[in-house]
């Protein structure tokens, strides 16, 4: 039996405990539930070894337990195979929900149920051999501490390893050299002095290797540095044994291979070396936004003066001061002032916005040559820029699909290839008799089948790909939508806002009998008053002077809103919310152009405004690039037919959907040809950004739309949908030559190092040729992941 707790933030009275208790206790194997109301807690004593039942009943209910997420550094991430166990290590821990291992980041993303999950976890990847850190603590490694600590292993390994490699190797390549030295010190304290160099780097950088490795191995769950660790320990005891104690040896296989052992730890720590500094530059994008927000800002204390204060000391309604080209360190208001804003780095609008009183900032942008008071509203985690920082490293976090079936490849990997490299050692002893034969070949085997590249493969991708989209102000919310974007046939948009401007303004209005126009605008306007709608804005604009206060209001997404206002039921909103009301329309004067919004008061038809916007510029240009690359685009509006039809054939979109509501537009996005995606902003276009293959949403749109889209555009630009097309192919291009090399350079290189070609007449693979190609091969996937800086 185990004992689950959960935190339940909904419960607020006895009757939600009771409700609790019910959903629990109804569970398969569940034995005993108690909710606490006064912890907000409930403990469940239950057969499952899974809390997923538990958690979906509730959901159910409404009332949903509270998990927590975090991410932690495990330095000790260092394969494939590695990451594979970390994940199943996390996983075994009661309390966790989920884990995903990055081997780019060297970390692990868990989601638990509580602390004490958490606290657990830590053990069970110490037991593991991977012990974790929290993220961002005073001893976890930043990736320049990394650099330069392998840099200086490297370096010190080259040192000793030159000599080592010229005193042997230099003798093979000069007969002369060879000579004059076995004359000059002779063989036996040659290799003696080999020895002590050797043991240098064996005893020095190189343990790292053996310290990881051979406790892997131990465990059963033997990885990359276990290769390592018992191909330069096999080459470096045999050699050492033909050195001090050579009768227990052959006489034609005393040789030693003190520069091979040698040689493969320098050339293995140079590979980590170039693969450490590539892969801190693959969270150049995390850095860039995270250098946006200042680490202290200017508050008002109470006698009227300002201090320098750390920003985490910030509190929601402090008063702040922006001087002049300063930055904004927290989301907030503007209470002083007037002046202009650079808002490039977030929106990507090169053009400063001026602001004044109320104005919003956000935090990251810079301010112009005025000076600005502000009051804060939103620190920490919950500004914008820290949840775009969020996005982006929850994005590059993700794993596809395909890399899951690469993890588990690598995690059984390791152990195939040291089977693989004992039936080598045992075929050449049978077959040829000769040792030091057997021994080279294993050795080889052990050290070019490492399964670094075949697991950074997909993560490093993945991270370069997300961070050049956030430069260019695209944010994916996973991996999974990159994928899919990669693979949509059709594109579809919503009109407006999305394919216009989104700033309407009303041309002209028109009056019934006896009703002035400035009427018509007071009641529009009192009713849109409090709506983000950008139609309503255009009404609001129009309607100068003071309006009447409305109550009762009632908003129909997609069709219009209802109010009273003096008394007066108003119904305001599209023909179809006209006729759905009874409400009997004059023909009006109508321009295909425009949007025409129906007034009526206590049921009569009253007024109706002409409202007509501007086309992006650049939405011709997008959807010209869609269509040339094969990708059928389409227009699906809740507008009128003759509105929605003008802008389609301005822009050149292929299929016009218009007069849908939100329902409707889901059945019209079916239509087209699948994977599908959907381009909107507005709160009518959440249910639609929801049901697509993959939502795309203009950050300058409703909170609703954002919130169901899974690719958020942070610019004003069109031109963002086909650079987030290009990107995401380039992205899975890149990973598909990324696996192809990894899996591909491990296929054909085992054979040649177990001299597989010998028999006929072909190489046969030294191992310190197969721990350059190791090393080699992970610096190429990290380079060619890198190329993707360039990309879009």
């Amino acid at each position: 039996m185990k004992t689950w707790t959960f935190s339940i933030e909904g419960m607020s009275c006895g009757g939600c405990v009771s409700r609790v208790e019910r959903a629990l206790a109804d569970a398969p194997g569940v034995s005993g539930v108690s909710a606490n109301l006064a912890e907000r807690t409930a403990r469940v004593v239950s057969e499952a070894n899974d809390p997923h039942e538990l958690l979906k009943r509730l959901d159910a209910a409404g009332y949903p337990a509270t998990t927590t997420s975090r991410t932690l550094s495990v330095p000790g991430l260092s394969c494939g195979s590695c990451v594979s166990r970390v994940e199943a290590a996390a996983r075994s821990v009661s309390g966790i929900l989920d884990a995903n291992a990055n081997l780019a980041e060297r970390s692990l993303t868990i989601k638990a149920i509580n602390a004490d999950a958490i606290a657990t976890l830590h053990t069970a990847l110490r037991q593991a051999g991977y012990p974790a850190d929290e993220t961002g603590a005073p001893d976890a490694p930043e990736p320049n501490d990394e650099i330069a600590e392998l840099k200086r292993a490297t370096l010190l390994a080259a040192i000793f390893t030159l000599p080592l490699f010229v005193l042997e190797m230099g003798g093979h390549l000069v007969p002369a050299f060879h000579m004059w030295l076995h004359e000059l010190i002779g063989m036996r304290t040659l290799w003696v002095i080999q020895f002590g160099l050797a043991l240098v780097v064996m005893a020095g950088p190189g343990t790292r290797f053996h310290l990881k490795g051979w406790p892997s191995l131990l465990r059963g769950t033997p990885d990359m540095n276990a290769l390592v660790a018992v191909g330069t320990g096999a080459a470096f005891a045999y050699s050492t044994i033909a050195t001090f104690v050579p009768v227990l040896l052959p006489e034609t296989a005393r040789a030693v291979y003190f520069e091979a052992a040698a040689l493969i730890v320098t050339l293995i720590l140079t590979g980590r070396w170039l693969e450490a500094r590539a892969r801190a530059r693959t969270g150049d994008a995390i850095r860039a936004l995270s250098d946006l927000q200042p680490p202290t800002a200017l508050r008002q204390n109470a006698d009227g003066s300002f201090e320098e204060t750390p920003l985490a000391a910030v509190q929601p309604g402090d008063i702040l001061e922006l001087r002049a080209g300063a930055k904004v360190p927290v989301d907030g208001m503007v209470s002083q002032g007037t002046g202009s804003v650079d808002e490039s780095m977030l929106t990507g609008e090169p053009l400063p916005v001026l602001k004044s009183k109320d104005d919003e900032l956000k935090a990251g942008t810079i301010n112009g040559s005025a000076r600005l008071i502000m009051t804060a509203t939103h620190v920490g985690a919950d500004t914008a820029l820290a949840r775009i920082i969020e996005m982006v490293r929850a994005a590059q976090s993700t794993k596809l699909p395909v890399q899951d079936l690469v993890n588990r490849i690598a995690a059984w990997f390791v152990p195939v290839v040291l089977a693989l490299a004992v039936v080598t050692a045992i075929i050449w002893i049978a077959l040829t008799g000769d040792v030091t034969q057997a021994l080279v070949a294993s050795v080889s085997v052990l050290i070019v089948a490492c399964p670094c590249a075949m697991g950074l493969a997909v993560p490093v991708s993945i991270m370069v790909g997300m961070g050049r989209a956030a430069r260019q102000g695209i944010l994916f919310r996973d991996g999974s939508a990159l994928q899919r974007l990669a693979t949509v046939r059709s594109v579809a948009f919503d009109k407006t806002g999305t394919l216009t401007k989104g700033a309407p303004v009303v041309s002209n209005v028109t009056a019934a009998d006896g009703i002035s126009q400035q009427t018509v605008l007071e009641l529009a306007g009192a009713a849109e008053r409090g709506s983000n709608h950008p139609l309503a804005q255009a009404i609001l604009d129009a309607s100068t002077g003071i309006l009447p206060t409305a109550t009762d209001l009632v908003e129909r997404p997609g069709f219009g809103i209802t109010a009273r206002v003096d008394g007066a039921e108003i119904a305001l909103g599209n023909q179809e919310f006209m006729r759905e009301l009874g409400i009997a329309q004059p023909s009006v004067p109508d321009n295909s152009s425009e949007t025409l919004v129906h007034l009526a008061r206590d049921g009569a038809w009253t007024g109706t405004l002409h409202i007509s916007d501007t086309i992006r510029p650049e939405a011709a240009d997008a959807v010209t690039w869609l269509s040339a690359a094969g990708i059928e685009t389409a227009l699906i509006s809740g507008d009128r037919k003759a509105a929605a039809q003008s802008v389609a054939a301005q822009i050149g979109l292929s299929r016009v959907h218009a007069e849908q509501l939100p329902d409707g537009k889901i059945a019209s996005l079916k239509d087209l040809p699948e994977p599908t995606a959907f381009v909107g902003d507005g709160i009518n276009d959440a249910p639609v950004l929801a049901a697509s293959d993959v939502g795309i949403a203009l950050g300058s749109g409703t909170d609703a739309a954002i919130g169901a889209a899974q690719v958020v555009l942070m610019r004003p630009d069109l031109n963002s949908v086909p650079a987030a097309l290009r990107l995401s192919r380039a992205t899975m291009r890149n990973i598909y030559q990324n696996l192809f090399w990894a899996f591909g350079y491990n296929v054909a290189l085992l054979p040649v190092a177990a001299g597989g070609l010998v028999p006929f007449g072909g190489p046969m693979l030294s191992p310190a040729l197969a721990a350059g190609a190791m090393a080699l091969s992970s610096v190429f996937v990290l380079s060619n992941a890198l190329r993707l800086r360039r990309a879009g």
